[in-house]
């Protein structure tokens, strides 16, 4: 019996890695640091955390695949630090921010917002594995809470965050709760291909995308994350078209044989 419990304690010991856990750790201080940045109003600053919190997301994963070193305590780890990053903290944001004079609907669409992230959470862990890696079924929980984070950047930007609609606000809340609990898929942007086949031409284009970013951050991380978005609705609806044009062909072609 003892030497089962010390080899379960070894097992966990091994299991648990500093590098990419020390990158979630980061992740979980920014989602943090967004929600005392929201209470003291401090909007943008919230914003950029949550924004940096996206960055440390996508990099614990990177580095725990690369290094080899990946762990079911990381994972479960990386899960909780996204629920306050990107649930808790956007939500709390959006309803400070824009959705406070609305009331019960404004802080039920901040909790919406957050309940359909930890749903969309929870189906992916008990999805990863079972899945193409190709592509994610629902909008990432990240990319929901980077959509609410550039909205208010730019909101501040053009000189109009105080006299934003909140009917605006709460119903890209609830678009984006959809979005993440939805089956609409979105590219992951995982496949080697993407980077093994670039040419020259694409290339360049990533080129002037960085300027754009590095010239107008704002306006850029806000035109990107909203095509992001909505590129998995508008996908499903080519692949729909496309599906019903295949469809009547075999209806005309068996209509010929007959």
């Amino acid at each position: 019996m003892k030497r089962k419990k010390r080899f379960q304690k070894e097992k966990m010991r091994r299991g648990i890695y500093i590098l990419p856990n020390l990158f979630t750790t980061m992740n979980l201080f920014c989602g943090f640091y967004a929600v005392v940045s929201a209470v003291g109003g401090r909007y943008v600053a919230a914003s950029v955390s949550i924004i940096l919190a996206v960055v440390f997301d996508a990099l614990d994963g990177k580095i725990a695949r690369a290094t080899n070193t990946t762990s079911r305590f990381g994972v479960e780890y990386d899960s909780l630090a996204d629920l306050i990053s990107f649930g808790l903290a956007p939500g709390l944001m959006m309803y400070l921010w824009a959705l406070k004079p609305m009331g019960r609907m404004g802080w039920l669409a901040a909790f919406l917002f957050l309940a359909c992230g930890a749903l969309r959470l929870a189906r992916f862990n008990t999805q990863s594995g079972t899945i193409s890696g190709d592509h994610f079924v629902g909008l990432p929980i990240p990319a929901g809470a980077g959509m609410n984070a550039v909205t208010v950047l730019i909101c501040y930007k053009l000189g109009i965050a105080k006299t934003v609609s909140p009917v605006v606000i709460l119903l890209m809340l609830y678009a984006l709760s959809f979005l993440m609990v939805s089956t609409v898929r979105y590219n992951s942007f995982k496949k080697p291909e993407l980077f093994r086949k670039m040419n020259f031409n694409v290339l360049v284009g990533a080129i002037l995308i960085l300027i754009f970013i590095a010239a107008q951050p704002s306006i850029a991380m806000f035109v990107l994350g909203l095509a992001y978005v909505a590129s998995g609705p508008l996908l499903a609806l080519r692949h729909r078209h496309e599906t019903e044009e295949v469809d009547l062909e075999l209806e005309d072609v068996s209509t010929e044989v007959e």
